[in-house]
This record gives C-alpha cells, sequence and structure tokens, in this order.
C-alpha cells in the first residue's frame, strides 16, 4: 500500500530561491512569509560589480585611444604646415618679381567674355573693320562671288549648277526676237517634260549639233529615220515622239515665217510686242501657265504645232522674254525690265521707218515745207 505523500519541509536551510519568469524578466521573487537567504543576496550583487567593471574596462582604454590620435594627427598637421610656410616663405622672397611680371603678362580667361562696354565697342569696330578690309581684298570665281553677293530668284541656291545660275542671270527672262534662237527655246522647253534644266543646259551643244543650230529651214529637210536610229546620238537625249515633234515644228515655224514674215513678228504679235510685267514677290505666286499662254497654245495646235501645251508654252514664254517672272527681289527683274523698254522703244522707231517709207514722199515733202 502507497503511503501518505509525503511533505518537503519548508526549512530556510534546504531550500533555495528559484528564479520564476515574469514581466520583469528571470528574477526572484521573494515570498511574504519567508525572508530572502544570503546566497541570493550574492547573486544580486554581481550584476552591480560585473556592470562596474564593464564600465572600467570600455570607457577609459577607447577614450584615450582616441585622444592620444587626435593629438598625434594634430601634432603632424602643425610640424607639416610649418614646414611648408617656412618653405614657401623662402621661395617666395627670391621669385616675387618674376611672378609678378608673369601674373602682369597673361590675362585673366574671364576678360574675353565678361569686358567693359567699351572694350566691346572696340571689338566691333576693330571686326567690322576687318570684315570690309577682307571683303576689299578678296578674290575669288566669279561664279561663287555672283552667286554670294547678288539677290537672285528664291529658286537659284548656292548649290544651284552654274550653267543654270549663268542661264538665270544672261538668258532667262530676255527678250528674244531672232528666228533661229527662238525655235531653239521653244525646242527645249519641251524636252523639260524629259529633263530638267541643268541637265539640257549642260547637253545644249549636243542639242545645237544635232539640229543644225535651230536653223528651222534646215531642220525641216532632216530625216526623221536617221535622228530616231537606235544608234544615233539623238536617241539618246530624248525620246522618238520628242525628236519627231522638233522636226514637225520647224516645217510649220517656216510656213509661219512665209506667212508674217518671221516667228517673231507671229509670237509678239499675242503681247502687243510687249513683255507681260508679273511683279511676283515669292515664288508660290509664279503660275504654270496662264490664260495667254493657254491662247497661243491653242494657235500653235491648230497650226499644226506640237508638244506646246499651255504649260511648255508658258516656259517658252519666260524664257524667251514675253513674260518678265523674276522676282521683284532679283537683281535681274529691274535689268529685264530696262531691256524691254529699250527693246519696245526701238520697235516703235522701226514700224515709224516703215510707214514713212510706204507712204507717198510727195505728201513728206509738203509736210516738211510746212514745218518752219
Amino acid at each position: 500500500m502507497s503511503g501518505p505523500p509525503r511533505l518537503r519541509t519548508m526549512n530556510i536551510a534546504d531550500t533555495e530561491s528559484r528564479p520564476v519568469l515574469g514581466p520583469a524578466g528571470n528574477k526572484a521573487r521573494p515570498t511574504d512569509n519567508v525572508k530572502p537567504a544570503s546566497k541570493p543576496l550574492k547573486k544580486s550583487e554581481k550584476p552591480s560589480q560585473e556592470k562596474e567593471k564593464k564600465a572600467v574596462v570600455r570607457l577609459p582604454k577607447p577614450h584615450s585611444m582616441i585622444l592620444k590620435q587626435q593629438q598625434e594627427h594634430h601634432q603632424t598637421l602643425l610640424n607639416s604646415s610649418m614646414n611648408a610656410s617656412c618653405s614657401s616663405d623662402a621661395s617666395s622672397t627670391d621669385s616675387s618679381h618674376s611672378g609678378r611680371a608673369a601674373r602682369r603678362s597673361v590675362p585673366p580667361l574671364r576678360r574675353k567674355h565678361f569686358g567693359s562696354k567699351a572694350e566691346k565697342v572696340e571689338r566691333t569696330e576693330i571686326g567690322s573693320t576687318l570684315v570690309k578690309k577682307a571683303i576689299a581684298n578678296e578674290v575669288t570665281e566669279d561664279s561663287t562671288d555672283c552667286v554670294e553677293s547678288k539677290r537672285r530668284c528664291a529658286w537659284i541656291t548656292p548649290n544651284t549648277d552654274q550653267c543654270y545660275v549663268a542661264f538665270h542671270d544672261e538668258e532667262w527672262g530676255v527678250p528674244v526676237h531672232d528666228d533661229k534662237k527662238l525655235f531653239e527655246l521653244l525646242s527645249l522647253s519641251g524636252a523639260l517634260a524629259e529633263l530638267t534644266w541643268p541637265a539640257i543646259l549642260s547637253k545644249r551643244l549636243m542639242f545645237r549639233e544635232i539640229f543644225l543650230d535651230f536653223d528651222p529651214a534646215a531642220v525641216s529637210k532632216l530625216n526623221e529615220k536617221k535622228i530616231t536610229a537606235p544608234g544615233s546620238i539623238a536617241i539618246s537625249l530624248l525620246s522618238e515622239l520628242k525628236l519627231r515633234a522638233m522636226i514637225e515644228n520647224a516645217r510649220q515655224i517656216c510656213k509661219v515665217i512665209e506667212e508674217f514674215g518671221s516667228f517673231d513678228k507671229y509670237i509678239w504679235n499675242f503681247v502687243n510686242h510687249k513683255p507681260i510685267v508679273s511683279q511676283f514677290r515669292y515664288p508660290r505666286q509664279v503660275p504654270v501657265k496662264t490664260p495667254k499662254a493657254e491662247v497661243i497654245s491653242k494657235d500653235l495646235v491648230k497650226r499644226g504645232f506640237r508638244s506646246v501645251g499651255p504649260t511648255v508654252t508658258y516656259t517658252f514664254m519666260q524664257v524667251a522674254g514675253l513674260t518678265n517672272d523674276h522676282l521683284i527681289s532679283c537683281f535681274r527683274f529691274q535689268e529685264c525690265l530696262a531691256t524691254a523698254e529699250e527693246e519696245e522703244a526701238s520697235y516703235k522707231d522701226s514700224t515709224l521707218k516703215t510707214k514713212i517709207e510706204v507712204e507717198d514722199p510727195t505728201d513728206l515733202g509738203l509736210l516738211a515745207r510746212a514745218i518752219p
């Protein structure tokens, strides 16, 4: 049989306080009836002693080390600065005059950008005089000089071919009254449907050789089969349709010359022998065709001309000087206008002379006698 449960004695000598987990941590909770023993008191004293030891060990040694390092570093800086100052004082006494002279000779960089107003005015005056001297002493080619100095129509740029620039300056818009030249310009205007003006002008000599300097009577007698043959030079320039049209136009010009005396009289009669002055300010104002060009084109087609639509006809009018389509800002506008006025005056004089020659000379004598 099992006996009654043994009860443990609560003697102070036999028992020890056991640490219990509480909200304050692993600490011994004293009981109300039992006095604390001497051993727990010794244990409670140990943490304070350990804290004091740690404080003694940690604080003095690092602090002293840091102070020593700072003092040593400060001492080294003082020594180095003293040495540098001594050496600089020694060297400055010898090179003071040379250093000042060098500083005076070398101007500061900021003065170039942030100068005074007087300096800026002097620089602008010097720059303008230099530019004037450079322009006065400049020797360049005629083509580049003309393109840069003279103001032309907007479609003439610095990158334009020089042959086209010369064509603009010398021929485009100038009134033409020679039948050969008029036939040439009419033929080249029709070639613009397949080529550009620079390409046509670069091959202008070949055109003149093939078409016999654009003599209408000589071109009208050419053999179309030889010219339009596959191995011929002419077929490499234009298509067969354009070549046949040029030969047929030469034949029609011969007929016009027989009827009107010259192709010049026939074509200039549409504008009353006076160029049309457009006075355009901007390139977009220059038209592709005009009502006058349509009228001339219809009459040419009736007479048997080929490849003479309104656009080709208006291009021919521009080139032959029947219309002055130079922009007002272009230097050629006034020049073409002046030449047109001179030719108009000469045409009036020639018409008066022809009238006087046709009239009865007896009437002229009577008029001369009547005039005092």
